[in-house]
């Protein structure tokens, strides 16, 4: 049998890593990275939208960083991560201020387009937190294949734009935490009653930002069994040539 090594919290995994700008119809540039397969064109693609920036959220929540890692390799999923306006991580600051989800609709639009220029496949919005609230209010304007959310609070998405996504042929996937900070999941399902298709995914011992390798694994289990099926569940031990 041949060696293996464990994947672990800090584990990247081989990958084409790019460092990119999107610009908004606005006119700001926003920084971000997109990782691909190295060895063969990705299946799907992940459009990550990040937990609230004046809460600490940015490109490199930890969640998002481990699906860049790991999920081009084990799933050939390519992630496009990226910083909402004002926000700044290791990769750099993108330009503007944050607008509490408003003019982040630009932003949202900018990410879609690169993913048109790049021709990346059946792009999926990954919304985190506040990244939920982004994808439930503006993912429906742009071809998406639908959106996966993480801890959605629903503070800013109004009760229509949830129903828009009812009838929509969006799929939406919803992992709701037992102990999340703002929405639990009895009160998740009587908010998502009005996308009666959306598939709400309550997971039990789980808090608000996913903290342990368990609930990550959890979490991108989650992801690649809607994105990539036939590559889930992902391996806890790889080769190590694949690790970068």
């Amino acid at each position: 049998m041949s060696e293996t090594v464990p994947v672990r919290s800090g584990t990247e995994l081989v990958a084409d890593r790019e460092e990119v700008e999107l610009v908004t119809i606005d006119g700001l540039v926003l920084v971000g990275e997109l990782a691909t397969p190295r060895d063969a064109p990705p299946v799907a693609t992940l459009v990550c939208l990040h937990p609230l920036p004046t809460a600490g959220g940015f490109m490199d929540s930890h969640v998002l960083r481990k699906a860049a890692a790991r999920l081009p390799a084990l799933a050939g999923v390519a992630v496009l991560r990226f910083n909402t306006r004002g926000t700044e991580s290791p990769r750099g600051r993108s330009e503007g201020e944050y607008d509490g989800g408003v003019a982040e609709r630009y932003d949202v639009a900018a990410a879609m387009s690169f993913v048109a220029e790049r021709n990346l496949p059946a792009p999926w919005l990954l919304g985190w937190s506040f990244g939920t609230e982004l994808a439930l209010k503006y993912g429906l304007a742009h071809p998406i294949e639908g959106a996966i959310l993480l801890s959605p609070p629903l503070h800013r998405t109004t009760e229509g734009e949830l129903a828009a996504w009812h009838g929509s042929g969006k799929p939406l996937v919803v992992l709701v935490p037992e102990f999340d900070d703002f929405l639990r999941p009895a009160e998740a399902a009587r908010r998502f009653s009005v996308v009666p298709e959306a598939r709400l995914v309550p997971v039990a011992g789980a808090k608000h930002l996913w903290v342990g390798e368990n609930q990550v694994r959890r979490v991108l289990d989650e992801i690649v069994g809607v994105v990539a099926p036939d590559r889930a569940p992902l391996p806890t031990e790889v080769p190590p040539e694949l690790v970068g």
